[in-house]
């Protein structure tokens, strides 16, 4: 679940959470973590992306569709100015520039 810089939930419906972790797996079998963005290396201009991993952290193929709805479904309430990844197991999302810094997963 994305904590909000005072620690506390930014989105508290768990049940709600679960739900769509669970849609998600069901959805892109063998999948983990689904990294969700609008800000694609390989387009020009803010264009929503995702990721798609399985739990030894290689990338599955999706189609585009796929990958769109995924993103799409991925907390639309959150704050998108900067990427996040869901993990599908646990049904957190986190900031994937947290990640990187060391203080996420």
């Amino acid at each position: 679940m994305l904590a909000m810089p005072s620690g506390n939930s930014a989105c508290p419906d768990t049940g709600r959470q679960r739900r769509l972790a669970v849609q998600l797996a069901d959805m892109i079998p063998g999948a983990a973590t689904i990294r969700v963005g609008f800000t694609d290396p390989r387009q020009r201009w803010p264009h929503l992306y995702a990721v798609v991993k399985d739990e030894a952290g290689e990338t599955l193929e999706v189609g585009r569709t796929t990958a769109r709805v995924a993103g799409r479904r991925v907390w639309p309430e959150a704050d998108w100015t900067r990427p996040h990844i869901l993990h599908l197991a646990d049904a957190t999302l986190i900031r994937s520039d947290l990640v990187a810094a060391g203080r996420g997963r």
